[in-house]
């Protein structure tokens, strides 16, 4: 009679259940950085973006760009211009075009208050970052009004004089 020999095995890894962590919601997929520099941001909103299947492969990716990207309502619909989704690497044939024009899923209501306060002079709609969230990509889009040369220099000074301040409480807890 044969001897059975028991092996020593490690316990395996329990798998984690979340997919990756753009497509989970844990971490955005792209964020217009740029905007903050360049408007005044106020009122923000949460629309559904109209993609194809190889936009969403793409911005799971990361292949999406929200740099000069805007918003604009035409014939009761807003849609998102000059958003940039790289193509999507095996899809062949089936690729889509990079800065096509996509439909944002917004109610009636909201677009109602959004054309009164676009209707102000200077102001226009920017999408600030683009995330999933159930599964679905949204972007973040947000109320803004352009800023004057002048203005930027002064919130980059405001920036930096925080900056060192926080380095100089910092310098002064470590030395106690």
């Amino acid at each position: 009679m044969a001897r059975q020999q028991l092996q020593q095995t490690k316990p395996e890894k329990p798998k984690n259940p979340k997919r990756d962590p753009v497509a989970s919601g844990e971490r955005d997929a792209t964020i217009n950085r740029v905007a903050s520099h360049n408007y005044f941001l106020s009122d923000n909103f949460e629309a559904g973006v109209q993609l194809r299947g190889t936009e969403v492969k793409s911005v799971r990716h990361g292949l999406a760009n929200l740099k000069d990207a805007y918003g604009l309502i035409k014939d009761g619909e807003l849609w998102l211009l000059n958003a940039h989704i790289g193509p999507y690497e095996h899809g062949n044939i089936y690729n889509h075009e990079p800065t096509r024009t996509r439909k944002l899923l917004v109610k009636k209501e909201e677009i109602r208050k959004l054309t009164g306060k676009l209707q102000q002079k200077g102001f226009t709609l920017i999408p600030t970052r683009m995330y999933f969230k159930s599964g679905r990509v949204k972007c973040e889009l947000a109320l803004a009004k352009g800023k004057q040369h002048w203005d930027k220099r002064e919130t980059e000074r405001r920036r930096t004089d925080e900056k060192e301040a926080r380095t100089a409480i910092r310098e002064r807890k470590a030395r106690t």
